[in-house]
């Protein structure tokens, strides 16, 4: 069962982070400080059980110092859809050593991850600057979304992990970033036919985490059924456009 995290909203606004030296006021710049810091807060509810991506699979590497083969190195996460969205790739799984661990990597699934009772808790920290009224971010890339589902469906497994993103907006406050607000939200309670893919920016999803409802009531195999539907319709619908307004006036020339 995933953890409560309702005591972000109290520990985390009003709180400040200095202004990024350097970079714009978007982006990674602004969201790491502010990322760190809801890793320090969840961190103290849950000491033993919160990491990094990146140091969570160091620690499991480092336990298991015998395991040096590639493959039985991966299958230490316990799920095929685990294994997917948490490994590194084979190349860097085969070069990791006990002095050449890994580092954070930007692109990683998860920004903090939370193992409590065989359950893992991938969560994801998005920053929403409050005086802009942007396109919404990119949250996940839709394929990658597709293939857990797939994977969770062969492997029957709908019970070993959840996807949360917390979201802090900001506004500036001199020579600080201060909170203003705090969202958390669950993937699997989303409805997945209401999730907007980008098709044009790498199929990533995009939404405001405020916005993003909360109002799925059925299971999260019904849930992963129901993605893939509506992935898979979206990516048929546009294949007959392509092919409608870009295959077909051109194939009597050829």
């Amino acid at each position: 069962m995933n953890i409560n995290l309702n005591f972000l909203p109290t520990e985390l606004t009003g709180t400040t982070v200095p202004k990024p030296l350097s970079g714009t006021l978007s982006g990674h710049a602004a969201g790491e400080p502010f990322d760190k810091n809801v890793y320090s807060v969840i961190k103290r509810h849950y000491p033993t059980n919160t990491f990094r991506q990146f140091e969570y699979l160091n620690k499991v590497y480092a336990d298991n110092q015998a395991i040096t083969d590639v493959q039985e190195r991966l299958d230490l996460l316990p799920t095929q859809a685990l294994k997917y969205l948490l490994n590194r790739g084979i190349q860097p799984t085969k070069k990791w050593t006990t002095g050449e661990q890994f580092d954070e990597k930007q692109n990683d699934t998860a920004d903090i991850l939370v193992v409590k009772d065989h359950f893992f808790n991938i969560i994801d920290v998005k920053t929403f600057n409050t005086e802009k009224n942007g396109q919404p971010p990119n949250i996940i890339s839709a394929l990658k979304i597709a293939n857990m589902c797939a994977l969770m469906i062969e492997g029957n497994d709908y019970s070993t992990h959840d996807i949360t993103y917390v979201e802090i907006s900001w506004e500036l406050q001199g020579d600080n970033l201060q909170c203003k607000n705090v969202a958390i939200r669950e993937l699997f309670k989303s409805n997945p036919s209401d999730l907007y893919i980008n098709w044009a920016a790498a199929m990533q999803i995009q939404f405001h985490v405020a916005g993003l409802k909360q109002e799925y009531e059925k299971t999260v195999k019904d849930w992963c059924t129901d993605y893939l539907k509506s992935f898979t319709g979206q990516a048929k619908a546009r294949a007959d456009k392509m092919i409608r307004d870009y295959v077909k006036p051109f194939q009597k020339y050829l």
